[in-house]
């Protein structure tokens, strides 16, 4: 069967920046921190950490106020953002037609952070031998893909992926491959986290991996590729896709925002949490190769870069690696130093994000001030401080490389 040519119709977002897939890139494109200092609201001692939280969501405005107050906050905001794609696709929510072979792909790595939490908190806080009766529905990894397939009708693959940072791109991935392949004409496909539970925050601190701020320096605590970066910031969100045939699309006068070109992954199979150039090295080759793209083709790249010391320049060394002397060229940039890192939604919200940069023409920069580049992370053309407009880019890629040492890449096209 002659592979299908894979549009990407619509977009949906939930992040600390906006409530919608356009006010986030609006406030990017500003140069705006969706970073604040964050204190759970259920903590038993006093604890406060820079954080990525999405403020402007109304999760009874957006849902209804009986609907959301049945689920999750990762299931709320990956809901809302999902049916925000798919009317953004021009695409009936109510069934017209047959919907068997049409799917949801969906990531997260926490899953129902806040109800595991809420249902702890009544065993051995409040000593509760009686939980709440909709305490598994709502924390199991895969109630939002369920809940989209139940709202749109979709009777073909419901899958979730938890695969930690690489969650949604892979949910992105897969979904993708199964459009190419054929297998279904339209696909959903995306990521939602919410990890900013007491407990969950607690054991990110245990980490030691979490940059430090106060009320002052909140907003710009992630810092990527800068010599004074200290870590990763936590972060709520979600963002969707509506994945579609491209000749069905154009059939239906369908606008296409871009076209997903190529997929890759690879494991490091190495240390746990200790990222490796080689294994990142596999995965930007497999997605180059699937999308059958040349390095001299490729244009922009929204980098996983976290902003703790040893990823981001571990990135940096596995794309000059494959890129060669073209890496000198490239654009890149990360926005998780506005978002922060919403863990399984990451690879999701940076995907949609990098297919408004190729539609609008316009690339967000990390923040930050060029001056304070790291040497080691210097090989690249980063793009920091001011975005570039008129950009003008025909190819982009969006990294995403895990804890578990799972890497996933997705590679866009522009849509003329």
């Amino acid at each position: 069967m002659t592979p299908r040519r894979v549009a990407v119709t619509g977009l949906g977002m939930a992040s600390p920046l906006g409530a919608t897939a356009a006010a986030s890139f609006d406030a990017l494109l500003a140069g705006r921190s969706g970073l604040r200092l964050y204190t759970p609201p259920e903590a038993q001692r006093p604890v406060a950490i820079p954080a990525g939280v999405c403020a402007d969501f109304d999760a009874a405005a957006a849902l209804g106020k009986a609907r959301a107050g049945t689920l999750d906050r990762f299931t709320q905001l990956g809901l809302a953002a999902g049916l925000e794609a798919w009317r953004d696709a021009g695409l009936p929510e109510a069934a017209q037609e047959a919907r068997d072979d049409w799917g949801v792909a969906w990531g997260t790595g926490a899953g129902g952070a806040h109800t595991y939490e809420r249902a702890l908190r009544e065993l051995y806080v409040a000593g509760k031998e009686r939980l709440a009766p909709l305490s598994v529905p709502q924390g199991m990894h895969n109630a939002c893909a369920a809940h989209l397939s139940i709202s749109l009708g979709l009777g073909g693959s419901s899958a979730t992926y938890s695969v930690a940072c690489a969650s949604g791109s892979m949910a992105i991935g897969e979904a993708f491959r199964r459009v190419r392949e054929g297998r279904a004409p339209v696909m959903i496909a995306g990521g939602s986290e919410s990890p900013l539970a007491y407990g969950f925050i607690r054991a990110w601190l245990a980490l030691q991996v979490l940059a430090p701020g106060d009320e002052g320096t909140a907003p710009s605590a992630c810092r990527p590729f800068q010599r004074v970066r200290a870590g990763l910031v936590l972060a709520e969100g979600a963002a969707a896709m509506v994945l579609e045939d491209r000749e069905r699309a154009e059939r239906r006068g369908a606008r296409i925002y871009a076209e997903v070109t190529g997929y890759g992954e690879s494991s490091d199979h190495g240390n746990l949490v200790r990222p490796s150039a080689e294994g990142q090295a596999r995965a930007l080759r497999a997605a180059l190769a699937d999308a059958k793209l040349a390095p001299e083709a490729l244009d922009y790249v929204n980098a996983h870069a976290t902003g703790t010391r040893e990823g981001d320049a571990v990135e940096v060394a596995a794309l000059a690696a494959v890129l060669g002397e073209r890496a000198r060229s490239v654009a890149v940039s990360s926005t998780k130093s506005a978002l922060g890192h919403p863990l399984g939604a990451a690879g999701a919200i940076e995907a949609a994000i990098t297919v408004l940069a190729l539609h609008h023409g316009a690339l967000p920069a990390t923040l930050g001030r060029p001056e304070d580049l790291d040497d080691d992370c210097a090989g690249v053309a980063h793009v920091i401080g001011e975005p570039r407009r008129d950009a003008g880019s025909r190819a982009a890629l969006s990294n995403s490389f895990a804890f578990g040492g799972t890497n996933t890449v997705l590679v866009f096209a522009r849509a003329d």
